[in-house]
Order: structure tokens, then C-alpha cells, then sequence
């Protein structure tokens, strides 16, 4: 017989649920012959709430579309030029107040670039992630004054600072904010405000991040001041950058733009941002990435170089990322992105021993998620600028909003908070706010403090929440399924139209793909984590081919789920995976389910007594049918397949005897190795 695994954890399928957008042939083909896309990709556009051939342009090509001025858009914008042109004529001092992630430092590389090529006498600084937390503070304006600072802009914070900004204004400073959070209550006393959140939710610059609102501003000063050629497109890879790093809304003037800095980006003239890119191997291994024709994706940012950027701000210093995306020096900028590179590992190794530690915690915990609905893990010495990271790891592994925090010290605890779907994060946050500290954030995800003392009451105040919100049934990772295919489907022709509606994003999400019923023909643990496939499919009778098709494919993080059983049904998307200068279409797995009619095994491995005896047993996919295997502590193993009445006994498949398994002993055997397993198979024919 074939060696068993000693494996004694329980192997389980991700318990996932799956929402398949329900297939509507005639619009797609309608729509196929209208706008020359591929069925499939009409199909996916349909899935984004886009069903006319005028709509469908827009999407397509959004450089088709005319947009609105920014001058029109933002009230404060004539406003805010003419205070920066007077300043700047005048030589008085500016100061950007930034933030510590991706969006919040490249806005302020973004201005302190233009700013200074523009002629200003301009500084920056970002409050510290571990000490003071987000936003402009009073330390800092009373540090700009003291430096004899004119004009404070604040990037990507500054709409709730009312207290910092009533402090700038009685020492005397002129306020710009720039933003892109949601209004709060009351807004600040500031000389300008420019926020795509005053603007109607139809406007196209409504979904704009941070470095967007300072892309506008920039832009718009370069214009005024007969300098927008040498700036134009320095800015706008700063714009693409951040928008994808900040992981904002790829809709509006975000798609049209990103569009057109995708295409730049890889002959970027940002010493920086080519440093970036030979650091994170995106020149080495795309080979391609050099011909203009060539566009990034956004995946290389997103996965890539966005980390390396938010690694720095998360257990680093912010200042380092500045100086990488405003020298000029390439020596320079080579030395900041290794250091964001190093910082990088640093993050990743930190993340994974939380991550570990928590669900140790879990597993180890007699926490019932149906009765609590809601995870609060929290540990002393977890590094609190990687939790929110963690959290996020741990939503989709569970399936249930996580609220991790981690001690500021003995007193104080700091979180992170990441939901699901139907669940808002903000609105649980201030059903806990009269035992909470400071706390923020949007429907996805927040940030907040509190005492630790009152740790037990906020989880169960946040468990109340979740129960008005939550049915059981959304306690389950939810995987969106765009369109179902074959195999055969995928080539490149398929993958290049999928270009067509990059870059994909939030609000316009990568295509994923359904498969049913693909045989795991072979699997393998990759790295530390992840497991590598190949997949093959099995055709109707009506289509002939001499060999049936196969792919490779790779589940990250998946390792928990070794091996995976087959047939399954799996949902992917498409991934080209260039390696020794061969390039082939892979599948990047989301999601696993039993096919339709399949046994649902809860257990697929386990140990049991019977007599004086241990036996272990599992049960694996042969073909259709399901083989039942026990092995006895001398190494004999008892295979039988459902539906059979004979069974093999012995230590290797070659040597093993037939033996009839409705004899009493194999009959109590079985049931127990059943009862162990938690199934119930028909092994034997009454």
C-alpha cells in the first residue's frame, strides 16, 4: 500500500461561500458585437453594472471622455493657487504636514517635487505612527511656527484636525487641507479646503485618494505658473503610485489617469521609482517592462513595490521614503530603496509570527465564532504597525470581522480593525465609543485605542453589534465569481482582452473565473506557505482532443489545506508567470468548493481505538469514487472504495490480498473509522 501521512491536524477545504454573477448570454453577445471585446470579458463587464455600448466606451476608453475642470469641482482650489503664487513671489516659508502610508508620503513627495520646482521654499514632516498617531498635531504647527513657517498644507489628513487647525490660526499660519477622508461633524477653520468628499458622489474626481487631491493641486499651480510640460509626468507617476498603493477606487478620473501613468511607469525618469523597480525585480524578471508598449500592472505596485513603500511607514521612518521619491541622485535613491527593501523583509517576518501567534491563540481558545460573530485578538509585544496587515489575513482565513490590538503600554491598548461585507467598521466603533480612546476609520476598516481595562466589555459590546448585522450564513469568506469557463478557454488572446478593462482594482475588481470539477493531477507545498498545481479538466463527450487540458496553478498561503481532495471546483484568476524566460498562463486560486453531488467530508484524516488497538485512516479521491483507508500500528492498510464489497489488506498495493469486508470484524472496523472521520459512505454493498 501507499505510505500514509501521519498527519493528526484536521485537513479542511477554506469554508468559503461563493456569489456566481448570473450569466445573461444575450446582452454579452449583444454587447461582444458592439464594442469587439470577447463574450467572456462582456460578460464581466455586465458584472460591473455596465450593459450599453455607450457605457461601455466610457469604460473602455476612458481618455474618450471629457471631464469637468478642476477649478469647477473644488470650490477652494482658485483660492488655494492664488495664496501658494503669492507665497512663492513673496518667499515665504511653506510646510507640508504629511501621513505615514503609502498615500500620505508619496502626496508629500508629490508636492515637495513640484513645490520646489516651482520655486518655493517648502519643508515637510509626518507625526510619528508610534508616538502621536494620525494627523496633523500641535506639536508640529507649533514646530512650523517656530521655523518661521507661512503656509501649512496638510496631505491626506487634516479634515478632522480642528484643534490643530484653530492652533495654526491663533499663532498666525494660513491652513490649506487637502484630503480625502469622509467629513466629519464639524469641519476645521482653515483657509482652504479641497476634498473630493464635498463634491456630489456623481463628480468623476469624487473617488480621489490623498496624492490625487495633491496631483490636482500640483498640476493645477504648474499650469498657472507656465510649468506644467516639466512636471506633467513626474507627478502623475507619483499619482499612479500611491492611488494603487493607497488601494483607492479604480473608477472616475483614477482609471483614466492611472491608465496613462501604468504605461509611463516603466520608463520612470523618479530616480526613486526606477530604484523601486530594479530593487523589487519587476525589471528582471519582465524582460518586457522596458518596451513602452508594455504597460506596469497594477499587481507590481499593489504586490510589489506599494509593500516596500508601506513597510517603511509602518515599522520604519517615513522620511526615508521622501528622500527615495525626490532625489535626483541615482546613488541615493538606490540606498533608500534598499532600506525599504530590508524594512520590507523585516515587515513580512513580523507579520507572519503575528499572524501565527494569533491563530495559535484561536485554535487554542474555546471561542465559538456563530455565538460571537466578531474576532478580538490581542497579545502584548505585537508590533501595532503591521496588525492592521493581520488583521486582514486573519478576516479572510475565519471569515468574521477582526478587531486586533496590542498594548501601547501597561495601560493602553492600540487596534486595527478589518470587516466583511455586510459588517461596517465605523459604525462599530461608535456603538463602542463611549469605552473607546481616539478611533477612526470606514466601512472596511478603522483604527482605535482604549483602556486595557476595558477589554472585555468592548468585545462584548462589538459581539452586540455584530448580531444586529450578521446572519450565520455571512460568517464564511465570500469569493465574487465573474463568469465560468473551461480550460480551454484560457490563451492568450483571452488573457490579452482582460487588458482591456485594467487596471482592475477597488470598485472595478480582477476578473475571477469558474471552474467545475478539475482533477489535481499534482500538488506540492512551494515557499513556506503556498501550494503549487497542476490541473486538468475533463471534457463532454462532444469534444475531442488527444490530450485533455492542463494548467498549473498556485494558492497562496493555502498550506493549511494540504492536500487538497479532487475533483473540486475552482475559482481563479489568470496570472502570466515568467520564468527562465518562458512565460505561460498560470491561475492564481481564490477558491475551492466540493462539486455539486459530492460527499461532504468534514474530516479527512484521523486516529481512532478500537479493541486494545490504535489504527489511523483517511479518506482520498480515487477518480469518481472515494477510497477509505485504515493503517494498524504494524503498517497494514486496509483499503476499500464506496460501493465495493472487497477491500485490499497488506503493507503495499502490489502485495495485498482481497478481503471480504462484510465479514463482522472489517464491518465493526469500518464504522468506527467512520465515526472517527465524522462521515457516513456506503463502503459495501448490503
Amino acid at each position: 500500500m501507499e505510505d500514509q501521512p501521519t498527519i493528526t491536524t484536521e485537513a479542511l477545504l477554506p469554508k468559503q461561500r461563493w456569489h456566481i454573477f448570473p450569466e445573461r448570454p444575450e446582452i454579452a453577445q449583444s454587447l461582444s458585437e458592439t464594442t469587439g471585446v470577447h463574450p467572456i470579458i462582456a460578460q464581466i463587464l455586465i458584472n460591473r453594472g455596465i450593459e450599453t455600448t455607450e457605457q461601455a466606451e466610457a469604460f473602455l476608453n476612458p481618455q474618450s471622455q471629457t471631464l469637468p475642470e478642476p477649478m469647477e469641482e473644488f470650490p477652494d482650489l482658485p483660492k488655494t493657487l492664488q495664496l501658494l503664487q503669492n507665497a512663492i513671489e513673496n518667499q515665504q516659508k511653506i510646510a507640508i504636514c504629511g501621513d505615514y502610508d503609502a498615500d500620505g508620503m508619496t502626496s508629500t513627495a508629490l508636492l515637495i517635487r513640484a513645490l520646489s520646482q516651482l520655486g518655493a521654499d517648502i519643508t515637510s514632516a509626518i507625526p510619528s505612527r508610534m508616538q502621536e498617531g494620525y494627523g496633523i498635531n500641535n506639536r508640529i504647527v507649533e514646530e512650523f511656527h517656530e521655523q518661521g513657517i507661512s503656509i501649512i498644507i496638510t496631505v491626506d489628513n487634516g479634515i478632522s484636525a480642528v484643534g490643530p487647525v484653530a492652533r495654526a490660526k491663533e499663532l498666525g499660519l494660513t491652513v490649506i487641507i487637502t484630503d480625502h477622508h469622509d467629513l466629519p461633524p464639524k469641519l476645521p477653520n482653515a483657509d482652504a479646503i479641497l476634498n473630493p468628499k464635498l463634491l456630489p458622489k456623481i463628480s468623476p474626481y469624487y473617488g480621489l485618494a490623498g496624492v490625487g487631491v495633491a496631483y490636482i493641486l500640483a498640476l493645477s499651480l504648474a499650469k498657472l505658473r507656465g510649468e506644467v510640460d516639466s512636471l506633467r509626468w513626474q507627478l502623475l507617476e507619483l499619482f499612479t503610485l500611491g492611488t494603487i498603493a493607497d488601494m483607492a477606487p479604480l473608477n472616475g478620473v483614477n482609471r483614466r489617469w492611472i491608465k496613462r501613468g501604468l504605461k509611463i511607469l516603466p520608463q520612470s525618469k523618479i530616480p526613486g521609482v526606477q530604484a523601486l523597480i530594479q530593487i523589487a525585480g519587476l525589471a528582471n524578471q519582465q524582460p518586457n517592462l522596458n518596451n513602452s508598449t508594455t504597460p506596469m500592472k497594477p499587481e507590481d505596485i499593489g504586490f510589489r513595490l506599494g509593500p516596500r513603500i508601506n513597510a517603511i511607514g509602518r515599522i520604519g521612518n517615513p522620511q526615508v521614503v521622501i528622500e527615495l521619491l525626490t532625489t535626483d541622485h541615482m546613488g541615493t535613491a538606490l540606498e533608500q530603496a534598499k532600506e525599504c527593501e530590508e524594512t520590507n523583509l523585516l515587515r513580512k517576518e513580523l507579520c507572519a509570527d503575528i499572524e501565527q501567534e494569533a491563530i495559535d491563540w484561536y485554535e487554542n481558545s474555546n471561542i465559538n465564532l456563530e455565538q460571537e460573530r466578531v474576532l478580538v485578538p490581542c497579545q502584548k509585544n505585537w508590533h501595532h504597525g503591521v496588525i492592521g496587515i493581520v488583521a486582514s489575513r486573519l478576516v479572510e482565513r475565519y471569515g468574521v470581522p477582526v478587531f486586533i490590538c496590542t498594548y501601547e503600554d501597561e495601560e493602553n491598548l492600540r487596534g486595527s480593525a478589518r470587516g466583511i461585507p455586510e459588517f461596517h467598521v465605523f459604525e462599530a466603533l461608535q456603538f463602542c465609543q463611549d469605552i473607546l480612546g481616539k478611533f477612526g476609520g470606514h466601512k472596511a476598516a478603522g483604527g482605535f485605542s482604549l483602556p486595557a481595562a476595558n477589554l472585555p466589555k468592548f468585545k462584548q459590546r462589538l459581539s452586540e453589534f455584530a448580531h444586529q448585522c450578521l446572519q450565520v450564513e455571512h460568517l464564511r469568506p465570500l469569493v465574487n465569481v465573474d463568469v465560468r469557463i473551461n480550460l480551454m478557454d484560457i490563451n492568450y488572446k483571452l488573457y490579452d482582452q482582460i487588458d482591456k478593462i485594467q487596471p482592475c482594482g477597488i470598485e472595478n475588481s480582477e476578473p475571477v473565473f469558474w471552474t467545475p470539477k478539475l482533477r489535481v493531477l499534482h500538488q506540492k507545498i512551494v515557499g513556506k506557505s503556498h501550494i503549487k498545481l497542476t490541473l486538468s479538466q475533463d471534457l463532454p463527450p462532444e469534444i475531442t482532443m488527444a490530450v485533455l487540458p492542463t494548467i498549473s496553478a498556485i494558492a497562496w498561503r493555502w498550506a493549511d489545506y494540504f492536500p487538497l481532495p479532487s475533483p473540486l471546483d475552482f475559482a481563479y484568476k489568470l496570472r502570466k508567470n515568467t520564468w527562465n524566460n518562458q512565460t505561460a498562463i498560470e491561475l492564481e486560486i481564490v477558491g475551492v468548493r466540493l462539486p455539486e453531488n459530492s460527499v461532504p467530508l468534514n474530516r479527512r484524516l484521523a486516529e481512532f481505538n478500537y479493541g486494545d488497538r490504535t489504527y489511523k485512516c483517511n479518506i482520498t479521491p480515487i477518480g469518481d469514487n472515494w477510497e477509505l483507508r485504515i493503517r494498524n500500528q504494524k503498517g497494514e492498510v486496509l483499503a476499500i472504495q464506496t460501493g465495493q464489497k472487497t477491500g485490499l489488506l497488506g503493507i503495499s498495493r502490489s502485495q495485498a490480498k482481497t478481503v471480504d469486508i462484510s465479514h463482522p470484524f472489517f464491518m465493526k472496523l469500518i464504522e468506527a473509522a467512520q465515526a472517527a472521520l465524522d462521515v457516513k459512505l456506503p463502503f459495501f454493498n448490503n
